[in-house]
């Protein structure tokens, strides 16, 4: 067997040829560069070779060059492979370094729930740890339902990046970069579900313990507070939240100055990102979903999303005055919007995902429903 067709080798220049020319191949390190010129559309290159590079564990791209080749002749463009890399070189400074800035927001923004007062001991931020706990811990299993999806798949991934943000929450959540091309509609389906269903899970643990943890104190101070800023900010209970109290028997609130375990706190946070994770649109996990289950056909469906949002805006500035949440879905709108122009991701290979991850699909949209809330937030008078 020729060294170029071997199975740890890129293919040859034939494998190119209906859609591109080669007038000379090039090697750089374990890089390949075909450099010739386009018979289609540049754009549609790679997409259209990449199955056949992929099956040899390689990623590939077209670029643009200013040269040409040995007779003259212009060779504008090359298309380039590289081994596919899945694994993590070295330490991932960057990741580490997120991390530990966020579990230092969380901590305080721990501090701010279970009224923790850090003037005259500023090491009692540490007390707030399960707090910081609950949030990282389901977020941090959202991500790596994806990362270990993707490996699955060999799909190169990076670990988690955590962003640290103030108080009340501590963090805008995490993300994962995805460098490779997805294979399958099959495998764009399992990366993009694994993160909610992981997470969920999560979510489930963390309230459910949450729930059974002893209340906590709200101090004279907090009340002062309250009383004197005219008012306090309320984090209002999805369905599911609701619904796992009922069937722990737990309650979601208190009386006589007593409040819920902020652990529970970390369980509604893992709920709205959920929900917002699966707004079927883009680059969403819900995107995913919904791209792998119904093909190019998901466009419509996406075309719907920023309307909706928007409609719900517009509905609660009208019927109600829930300011906060007529702003946060205006702003999602936009995110929608630029969603579907900028489109889905386009997996390498079309084909049915099949009945059973039809009826996963399904139950995935129904458990982020039971996760929305039309008003997250909202201030309540003093």
């Amino acid at each position: 067997m020729p060294a170029e067709e071997s199975s740890n080798s890129p293919p040859g220049p034939a494998t190119l040829s209906s859609v591109f020319h080669v007038y000379r191949v090039e090697r750089d390190g374990e890089a390949v560069r075909y450099v010739g010129e386009p018979l289609i559309a540049p754009g549609n290159v790679a997409d259209e070779v990449a199955p056949a590079f992929a099956e040899r564990g390689y990623d590939v791209s077209v670029t643009k060059r200013h040269d040409r080749d040995r007779r003259g002749a212009p060779a504008p463009y090359a298309v380039v492979a590289e081994p596919r890399s899945t694994g993590i070189d070295g330490i991932p400074w960057g990741n580490v370094v997120m991390f530990v800035l966020t579990v230092a927001t969380t901590l305080y923004a721990g501090t701010w729930w279970y009224q923790i007062d850090l003037a005259q001991n500023p090491l009692n931020l540490l007390r707030a740890w399960p707090f910081t706990a609950a949030v990282l811990g389901v977020l941090a299993t959202h991500e790596l339902g994806h990362y270990v999806a993707s490996r699955y798949y060999n799909v190169d991934a990076s670990l988690p990046y955590f962003i640290p943000v103030p108080p009340p929450i501590g963090t805008m959540g995490a993300i994962i970069r995805m460098r490779g091309r997805i294979p399958s509609r099959k495998a764009l389906f399992d990366i993009g579900v694994a993160g909610p269903l992981a997470g969920l899970a999560a979510t489930v643990v963390v309230t459910v313990i949450g729930l059974h943890l002893d209340p906590i104190a709200v101090s004279q101070q907090a009340t002062e507070t309250a009383a004197q800023e005219g008012g306090y900010i309320r984090f209002n209970d999805p369905l599911l939240l609701t619904l796992l109290a009922d069937l722990s028997g737990q309650p979601t609130s208190y009386g006589g100055g007593l409040a819920v375990s902020p652990v529970v706190f970390g369980g509604w946070v893992g709920m709205f990102v959920t929900f917002l994770n699966l707004i079927p649109v883009g680059q969403l996990d819900g995107g995913h979903i919904l791209r792998a289950t119904l093909g190019r056909r998901q466009e419509t469906v996406a075309a719907a999303v920023p309307g909706v949002l928007f409609s719900l805006s517009a509905g609660l500035y009208f019927l109600t005055d829930y300011t906060q949440s007529v702003v946060l879905w205006a702003i999602w709108g936009v995110i929608a919007l630029v969603m579907v122009r900028a489109g889905s991701a386009t997996p390498l290979r079309e084909g049915s995902i099949g009945p059973l991850r039809w009826g996963v699909a399904a139950v995935t949209f129904v458990l982020g429903a039971l996760c929305f809330m039309p008003v997250p937030v909202e201030i309540v008078l003093a």
